[in-house]
């Protein structure tokens, strides 16, 4: 596993549906979270929305999803994506125990709309990590195997 800093940052707000878009209703997260299980990833017991952590300065190539996941029809009228996804943990210090988590990431070739910087990975974490705000500052770990950072 490598480790990079990280920053929270403020999102869309579409994963979690704290955006309140009513294309969305309960997040994008509930409604695609199904067609991840019917794939072969049970997110169900993680928290639906995301940790949008910056990299800043530096930035992440993908090398080897764990799982990559095409033409995933998961809305009646928008268009379908692509996604892939990371294994990794999430740190708020490099003593605290790591909570479990994967790196979302919806291929911006196939995504409509909310696109991140390049910076910015976006996380489903298996249980809300208490007293983060926007700008706290994290540990993510990563598989070097399947990205990396530069």
């Amino acid at each position: 596993m490598i480790s990079v800093s990280a920053t929270v940052v403020e999102g869309h707000g579409v994963a979690s549906g704290k955006s309140r878009d009513s294309r969305f209703p309960g997040g994008t997260l509930q409604m695609q979270f199904p067609f991840f299980q019917e794939r072969g990833l049970d997110l169900s017991s993680f928290h639906p929305g995301t940790l949008n952590l910056s990299l800043s300065p530096h930035r992440y190539e993908i090398l080897e999803p764990a799982y990559t996941f095409r033409n995933v029809a998961w809305h009646p009228t928008e268009p379908a994506e692509d996604f892939s996804f990371f294994f990794c943990e999430v740190l708020k210090t490099e003593e605290a125990a790591p909570c479990p988590a994967w790196i979302y990431h919806p291929h911006p070739e196939t995504k409509p709309e909310h696109f991140q910087s390049a910076d910015v990975l976006e996380i489903i974490a298996a249980e809300i990590i208490p007293d983060i705000t926007y700008g706290s500052n994290l540990i993510l770990r990563v598989n070097g195997d399947q990205i990396r950072f530069f």
